[in-house]
């Protein structure tokens, strides 16, 4: 019988006796009402030109698809056409159940669908029907026994909410095939219904891995105004700030804004506020925005990384643009095994299949041009090869989607709880205390609770909200170039189970990009700061929006967009792009440098000189020149002065504690020695020219060389200051990791600096003693008389030493240690050159003047001369 012969044969059962006038009545008024009911969204899409007779074939909104079991399972679906895919989920689990020998061996399943309406009038008005069997009378139970036994709804969260309450009276299971929403949760005021979907704690963590991976940092959001839209943005934004991931815009898009009316607020959305920002999180709600938010791609919002969830699908129809806003769309979707079996059964269904299902007859209608026969609505004359599975992606998706895949679990969570019952009725049959197999929905419900079971594809399925783990994903790749491809392709996973670092696993290669970019995009506020510059943030911006600084001097920065360079540690030096320490190479004034080696000329060639002049005096020692001013003192000054340039050598090279210790003491006592040696030669000068009436007790001293106690006396006092400092704080080798890039410099440190300054300083007292000696001994009449050369000895002694001070404190590294030797040899050659030279001159080029009979010539000489 013919879908057209069928109600008519229903309605005239309901008309009785009537009579042939009322049942013409009856029907006209049946038709009319079909046209009534009738609206855009059953009309095809071209315009058929229909006969009276075509236009009855239709069916009206409100027919229900039936079919026969032992147990029935309602479904309340909004919008058949737009979900027809769940009702083939539902025939789909339901045959593969009743094939199964092992699942309810003795019982078959039914299903009943309701096409409801998206009003609260007519979601509850299907609730009432269920209840009563019948919709004349909602209070009153039809005498036909009930079949039914739980109902899926969903997915959205206003139809479920409103069956919800009403079957929850009756304690009539209610599995919710959409999305899982708090509220829905709650088993104080829904204690009879139960969640299909997963829970998605897990969807902002995945996106922030995505972002991290790619490392995206300036990331805008449009989150679906609803209640799992806000607890999504507070789960996102938790995850992008641990990640320092910053917010480039936020808004909210409710369904209000993607009506035909309300257009102008999003269009400005994406045509402005989405410019600052590459990529863009949309979380798509099917609870509060409809299918035409996705018409927003006329507007061509290209170059823009779309990261969305598993709710969001494309538009249903073609926008004949070669270009699609949204190709290369990430979609994270829930990951689940494949159903094997359901694409052969979409490849199999047809109308003839399926008498009682109407709506499948007008689907085939409006998609393969077909025709109704004008007697009996029969279809005809439709395109050869006919199927579902040969439909364009946009017109019918074959892959089993989220709701879909909760259906056919929804029914198998039945069928278990089912098989669970009909074997505790039956052994309680078995033990005499049952009155045969009779199901109630609410006997159901502790089977419900406490299932747990794999579907044939493998999953894992519970009812339970404490055991559900959170969802897997499979990232899906939109592929939509040219407009109408719509492939969905999988470039990745992402498992919260999974250690961190693992939880993602992802594909580049295989990714298609949105139209206009070629490479991985970047979305960043600020370009990365490179090796060698930190960040710094620019005042009143987010943390992701900065400025890039380069490091400070022996500091580096060995990863991009760091906020704090490192400093060196002391053995290690910063390269010149500083993003790493090197190790720094140990230095000293070595004898191999050039300076060292000039130091080291200068040094024995000077000791050679000083050595030099003494063998001249030692070889003329019994000539006026080397006797006067007393031999001994001069021989002792040119021994000190030897000694005091070969010390120098003990600043150079490698040092150690004990070249440490040998520096300062012998410097210290041999200038001592030899400054004193100055001191008592200068005495010595003035006793000889001062005192010259005999038996005087200071011409005494002269006699007995009381001047040469001067020098052990000096001496001594300069030991005695050496012995404190080295039993106090001796000087040590030490290291200068900061006076030369690159280098640790070893050399010695004072110890104790007071101890150093207070020898360097009675030095200091000794030779200005010597100098004022000698300045007052400078006009002393004599031709051998040499308190001049020892004023100018002084002189240039002690300007070295001042000068000395100053220029020591202001070098460092291995100049210090070079400037303190130049300034022993630089005062050293002053005192053999003033002393000394002009001496040799006479001895060895003016011999004529060495003797006491040219002193007295040129005596004489001087007398006659006019004055």
């Amino acid at each position: 019988m013919s879908p057209t012969k069928i109600r008519a044969a229903s309605e005239h059962d309901r008309m009785g006796a009537a009579g042939p006038k009322m049942a013409g009545e009856r029907a006209s008024a049946l038709m009319a009402q079909q046209m009534c009911d009738m609206d855009s969204e059953w009309l095809p899409a071209p315009l058929y030109t229909l006969s009276f007779s075509n236009f009855y074939c239709f069916p009206p909104k409100h027919v229900t698809v039936r079919k026969g079991g032992d147990a029935v399972i309602v479904s309340f679906l909004l919008h058949f056409f737009k979900n027809y895919q769940y009702i083939l989920a539902l025939v789909f689990a339901i045959e593969e159940v009743n094939m199964n020998p092992h699942l309810l061996p003795n019982l078959s399943l039914g299903y009943e669908i309701q096409n409801v309406l998206p009003s609260q009038e007519r979601t509850l008005e299907s609730a009432l029907i269920l209840l009563a069997g019948q919709d004349e009378h909602p209070n009153y139970t039809c005498g036909r026994e009930r079949k039914s036994v739980a109902v899926l709804s969903g997915p959205s969260q206003a139809a479920f909410s409103q069956t919800g309450t009403l079957l929850d009276l009756y304690r009539f299971p209610q599995l919710n095939y959409g999305p899982s929403y708090p509220v829905l949760s709650d088993k104080g005021q829904f204690s009879s219904s139960y969640h299909l979907a997963c829970k998605e704690t897990a969807l902002a963590l995945g996106m922030v891995s995505l972002m991290v991976h790619f490392s995206w940092t300036w990331v805008g959001l449009i989150i679906a105004e609803s209640q799992n839209g806000f607890q999504f943005l507070s789960d996102l934004r938790s995850e992008m700030d641990k990640n320092r991931i910053c917010v480039a815009f936020e808004s909210f898009v409710s369904s209000q804004m993607v009506d035909g009316d309300y257009t102008a607020p999003l269009q400005m959305l994406l045509r402005r506020e989405v410019s600052s920002a590459t990529v863009i999180v949309i979380y798509f709600d099917t609870d509060s925005l409809r299918n035409n938010f996705f018409y927003t791609g006329q507007y061509l919002v290209t170059g823009k990384v779309w990261v969305t969830n598993s709710q969001w699908h494309a538009a249903s129809h073609g926008q004949n643009f070669l270009l699609d806003s949204f190709h290369g769309t990430f979609i994270f979707a829930n990951h689940r095994a494949e159903i094997s079996g359901f694409q052969s059964f979409i490849r199999k269904v047809n109308p003839s299949s399926y008498p009682e299902d109407l709506y499948l007859a007008d689907y085939w209608f409006r998609q393969f041009d077909c025709s109704y026969s004008e007697s009996d609505c029969l279809l005809k004359n439709c395109m050869p090869n006919a199927s579902l599975a040969r439909l364009p992606a946009h017109l019918f998706d074959p892959a089993m989607n989220d709701g879909s895949y909760n259906i056919y679990n929804a029914v198998y969570a039945v069928a278990h709880s089912l098989h669970e019952l009909s074997v505790q009725q039956e052994e309680a049959q078995l033990a005499g205390t049952g009155r045969g197999m009779k199901f109630s929905p609410w006997q159901l419900h502790p089977f419900l609770r406490n299932i747990q079971f794999y579907n044939p594809a493998g999953d894992q399925v519970s009812l339970d909200e404490e055991r559900k783990r959170d969802t897997e994903y499979d990232i899906m790749n939109f592929w939509n170039f040219p407009e109408g491809l719509r492939l969905k392709v999988k470039v990745g996973q992402f498992s919260s189970h999974h250690p961190s670092g693992q939880q993602l696993s992802f594909h580049t290669n295989m990714v298609e990009w949105p139209v206009g970019i070629t490479e991985t995009p970047q979305s960043v506020c600020s370009e990365s700061c490179n090796l060698g510059f930190r960040i710094s943030h620019q005042e009143g911006k987010p943390p992701c929006c900065f400025d890039c600084t380069p490091c400070q001097k022996n500091e580096i920065s060995n990863q991009t967009d760091t906020e704090l360079c490192i400093k060196c540690p002391d053995h290690q030096y910063a390269n010149s792009q500083q993003n790493r320490c090197l190790q720094k190479l140990t230095t000293f004034l070595a004898y191999e440098d050039s300076l060292g080696m000039a130091l080291v000329g200068t040094a024995l060639g000077c000791a050679v000189l000083a050595a030099a002049v003494l063998a001249v005096f030692v070889r003329h020692r019994r000539t006026p020149v080397v006797k006067a001013n007393n031999r001994a003192l001069s021989y002792i000054l040119l021994v000190s002065l030897v000694c005091c340039f070969l010390c120098s050598l003990l600043f150079i090279g490698r040092p150690n504690t004990a070249t440490c210790i040998l520096q300062q003491v012998t410097f210290g006592v041999l200038f001592t020695v030899a400054v004193s040696t100055v001191l008592a030669k200068t005495i010595t000068v003035v006793l000889a020219f001062k005192v010259t009436a005999p038996g005087k007790r200071i011409r005494q001293l002269l006699v007995l060389g009381a001047p040469n106690y001067i020098i052990p006396i000096c001496t001594l006092v300069q030991l005695v200051l050496c012995g404190v400092w080295l039993g106090t704080a001796p000087p040590f080798v030490d290291t200068d990791a900061h006076s030369e890039q690159g280098h640790v410099l070893l050399l010695c440190n004072k110890g104790s600096a007071a101890a150093f300054y207070c020898v360097l300083g009675y030095l200091g007292a000794l030779a200005l003693g010597s100098f004022a000696v000698a300045f007052l001994a400078r006009n002393l009449p004599d031709a051998f008389n040499e308190a001049k050369f020892l004023t100018f000895s002084m002189l240039v002694f002690c300007s070295v030493w001042v000068t000395f001070l100053p220029v020591y404190h202001s070098t460092k590294g291995k100049l210090m240690v070079a400037v303190e030797v130049f300034s022993i040899l630089a005062s050293s050659a002053g005192l053999l050159g003033c002393i000394f030279v002009p001496k040799c001159y006479i001895i060895l080029l003016r011999p004529e003047r060495n003797s006491v009979h040219g002193f007295r010539d040129k005596t004489h000489r001087g007398r006659n001369k006019p004055s």
